[in-house]
């Protein structure tokens, strides 16, 4: 970690443009925090990561959460809305599951407050996964004879199949998925050759325009290694733009107060991770934007009241690429079989 400080001296000396602002940058670190009650294993990681690609979790047998969130790519799964069981779209765009566990709090309302309570959502959500209730997840998995020795090797008791112990697991197999080592990482760290002048630029604005405000931390997302910060919740837009707001229609979501029926919540979203921002797109909680300089042009007049110049745009996007981490490898499991048989699925 380095003070900004530190790293103006250490350009000024390199010959580079000091960069004056008075701000902590933090790597991201390369093992995600965990809850007491549900410490990382490698059974656990395992069976998760077998939960997670099953779509025997949903009622058609087609929708696993990998297909919102795909860990092949920048997890997500580039649509405005995620499809669902029979065909149906969601009303949201989805958020990328990479470095999901420095997040304070899960969706883009925040009304999942932990990776295990984000886990059980999808699979009851009748336009996501379909499942009428964890009841009926839980004979499914009990019947596939597979998974009571996975189970059994994850979880202690006489029953270890529970819908609990199975959020445990996804979540368990989520907080693997962080991505390090990025440019900016490297150069936070020490190696000022790790990003070019334009990506230098870009970061000394990021700080000047105000966009650190509201995504700070590690995860660029308002938050320190998962715990709660000012910036977890912001309006958006903040500021009325009608020309902007007759394009993308942003207001039509009602955002954390659907959650909370609070007035005070109306259009407050949870500030998203920035890290692989250039692999996500389409941007916003509605996924109308298309581009990454779209966004930020928007993220500039909404939320900060300013005018961006298209080399300020592009210096800045350039910055935010330079957040794209390293993606450890992924290889799909073999899911555990239902010999000779079949569930009836809607």
């Amino acid at each position: 970690m380095y003070k900004l400080g530190s790293l103006i001296g250490a350009l000024a000396l390199a010959g580079a443009t000091s960069m004056a602002v008075a701000a902590e940058w933090q790597a991201l670190p390369v093992n995600a925090p965990e809850p007491a009650d549900n410490p990382t294993t490698p059974e656990k990681v395992e069976l998760g990561k077998i939960l997670y690609h099953d779509p025997r979790l949903s009622s058609s047998g087609t929708v696993s959460c990998a297909s919102c969130h795909n860990v092949m790519a920048g997890g997500e799964d580039n649509r405005a809305g995620s499809v669902g069981v029979k065909a149906q779209v969601g009303g949201r765009s989805a958020p990328t599951v990479w470095n999901s566990a420095f997040n304070a709090t899960q969706f883009w309302d925040g009304r999942a407050p932990s990776l295990e309570a984000q886990a059980k959502g999808p699979v009851t959500n009748p336009i996501e996964m379909g499942m009428k209730n964890w009841d009926d997840v839980v004979v499914r998995l009990k019947a596939i004879p597979g998974y009571s020795g996975l189970f059994a090797k994850a979880f202690t008791g006489a029953d270890t199949i529970t819908a609990d112990n199975a959020a445990k697991a996804i979540a368990a197999y989520e907080r693997t998925l962080i991505t390090p080592n990025s440019a900016y990482d490297k150069y936070v760290n020490g190696d000022l050759k790790a990003l070019n002048e334009q990506q230098i630029r870009g970061m000394q604005l990021f700080a000047d325009t105000g966009c650190g405000g509201c995504h700070s931390g590690a995860g660029f997302n308002g938050s320190q290694n998962g715990q709660a910060a000012t910036g977890m919740y912001m309006k958006f837009p903040s500021i009325e733009n009608g020309a902007l707001e007759a394009e993308y229609g942003f207001t039509k979501d009602a955002g954390r107060f659907e959650v909370t029926k609070n007035e005070a919540d109306k259009h407050l979203f949870k500030v998203p991770t920035l890290r692989n921002i250039a692999l996500t797109a389409p941007y916003f909680h509605n996924g109308k934007v298309k581009t990454l300089d779209d966004a930020i042009n928007v993220m500039a007049k909404t939320q900060l009241g300013k005018d961006l110049t298209p080399q300020q745009m592009g210096d800045i996007a350039a910055f935010l690429g330079a957040l794209t981490g390293e993606f450890p490898k992924q290889e799909m499991p073999r899911l555990p079989g239902y010999p000779g048989k079949t569930f009836d699925f809607e």
